[in-house]
């Protein structure tokens, strides 16, 4: 494949993941988010599985449609189920859980680069992987809480409360959190898009320094999460994602009026472990909001953060074939100003 067909073909997980990502909420309603969740994993580990027999590029990009769209029905459902948890735990966790997702990430990343350097083929990874990540999601399914999505809420269940309807406060709030989830999924993109090429085109450095950008960024993002439930338990939401929107702002903007390796560094880490809360907090906020059914606040706001992925790479990429990659990475800032304002929606709520 060419370079074009093969990101063409890439582009077919961002797609599936948009298109099925509203049938979530249904999903998680008809079997629980438990379900979804574990199953779900099996699923999708098993369409992978046809990645190295597909014979044409067409084909290739069909099960990435595929993957995709069930990534992104788990990815609710994993998250349903992380706020039903939070909320019986009585303090935050989310983010942790989050941390937790990124250490994943970290840890796919370096099964992948060993696979390869061990020349394991294809097959054979995507089997072990399969069979590894099957195995740990229905052992985890057996420790999962069963009964209704509503149970540890304190507004009465689904099937005994009011007809649920969109209000107008309810569709400017949702509009309000997709936005601030869509900032941080075009922060996260820009370290792991555009950090390697900036550090390459514009500070002149070599590929090995070009890839500590997406881990600087990742890295504080990580430690961010991992910590950062303490944090919003003593400031609450609205303080840690304003103030976080801020150091993101502020660190990538020093970096892109001073560009050189450390301050270039310093910015994608500031970037990264300013937005650490703010995908979290929008869908804890939105799985809150009052009138709507279990699972249709975050399966929204999740539809609106996988957009911010999609839309992302061309918006950076058009304004710096306008100008440069360095006025083009003033999107992070955009973001980070943006985070600050509309971070007001959230509330400092301490739980008991």
């Amino acid at each position: 494949m060419s370079n074009a067909l093969f990101g063409t073909a890439l582009a077919a997980f961002p797609i599936g993941a948009l298109l099925a990502g509203l049938l979530a909420g249904t999903a998680i309603r008809w079997l629980g988010s438990a379900k979804v969740a574990s199953f779900g994993i099996v699923l999708m580990t098993a369409a992978t599985l046809a990645i190295p027999f597909t014979p044409h590029w067409l084909a290739f990009a069909g099960v990435l449609f595929l993957v995709g769209a069930l990534d992104s029905i788990v990815d609710v459902a994993q998250n349903a189920h992380g706020l039903r948890v939070q909320r019986l735990y009585g303090r935050s966790i989310l983010n942790s859980l989050h941390g937790v997702w990124s250490i994943g990430a970290v840890l796919g990343g370096l099964m992948g680069a060993a696979a390869a350097g061990l020349s394991l083929p294809l097959a054979a990874h995507l089997t072990i992987s399969a069979v590894l990540f099957s195995a740990v999601a229905l052992v985890a399914f057996r420790y999962l809480l069963p009964g209704a999505e509503d149970a540890e809420r304190d507004d009465p269940p689904a099937a005994t409360a009011p007809t649920r309807r969109f209000t107008g406060a309810a569709i400017r709030m949702l509009a309000a959190l997709g936005v601030l989830a869509a900032a941080g999924a075009l922060v996260e993109d820009a370290g792991s898009s555009w950090g390697a090429l900036f550090f390459t085109d514009e500070l002149h450095t070599g590929a090995a320094t070009a890839g500590l950008a997406v881990v600087a960024l990742q890295t504080a993002m990580t430690i961010g999460r991992l910590l950062g439930d303490r944090v919003v338990d003593r400031f609450g939401q609205r303080t840690v994602v304003r103030s976080g929107g801020l150091l993101a702002a502020v660190g990538m903007g020093l970096a892109l009026a001073f560009p050189s390796v450390p301050t270039a560094l310093g910015g994608f880490a500031l970037a990264g472990l300013g937005v650490a809360t703010l995908v979290p907090a929008a869908m804890h906020t939105a799985d809150e909001l009052p009138g709507l059914s279990p699972g249709t606040g975050l399966t929204i706001v999740s539809w609106l953060l996988r957009g911010g992925f999609l839309l992302s790479p061309p918006l950076v990429g058009f304004v710096a074939d306008l100008s440069s990659l360095r006025v083009g990475l003033l999107t992070v800032v955009v973001a980070g100003v943006v985070t600050f304002v509309l971070g007001r929606v959230l509330v400092n709520r301490h739980t008991a």
